[in-house]
């Protein structure tokens, strides 16, 4: 299976869970406002986060999904950090739903700054859907 990762973090937290998780995939992970974030070719596993930010998701991460070719995408992970709520999760799983990317029942979410623990622990989700 390959993978790729994808977010956007404004604090850095979010940047962290995506570095552990590409990490543990063998692949980098590449922020959404990067040129070289678009998708090249098919992925089997999309891992997506991002955070809640004045109760919606960035319009960075926003218009990354709106630009997805669902035919590229095997199924999405998504993952999330936030000081507020874990609704970004939500939020970012009904955009990619309606893009029409199958998005994995699995997700991740932290309170805030990821401890080693909990990056530990996202490294090992990884390890079980790849």
């Amino acid at each position: 299976m390959n993978a790729t990762v994808r977010y956007y973090s404004r604090s850095g937290n979010t940047k962290a869970v995506a570095e552990a998780i590409a990490g543990a995939a063998g692949v980098e992970a590449v922020s959404v406002d990067a040129p070289e974030a678009s998708l090249k070719g098919h992925v089997d596993v999309l891992f997506i986060g991002g955070a809640l930010y004045a109760y919606g998701i960035d319009a960075h991460l926003r218009s990354y999904i709106a630009s997805l070719d669902a035919s590229l995408v095997g199924k999405a992970v998504v993952f999330s950090t936030s000081w507020v709520s874990k609704h970004a999760i939500a939020l970012i799983k009904d955009a990619l739903e309606e893009r029409g990317v199958s998005v994995a029942p699995e997700t991740l979410y932290f309170r805030g700054r990821p401890s080693g623990s909990q990056l530990a622990d996202a490294e090992k989700l990884v390890r079980k859907l790849l």
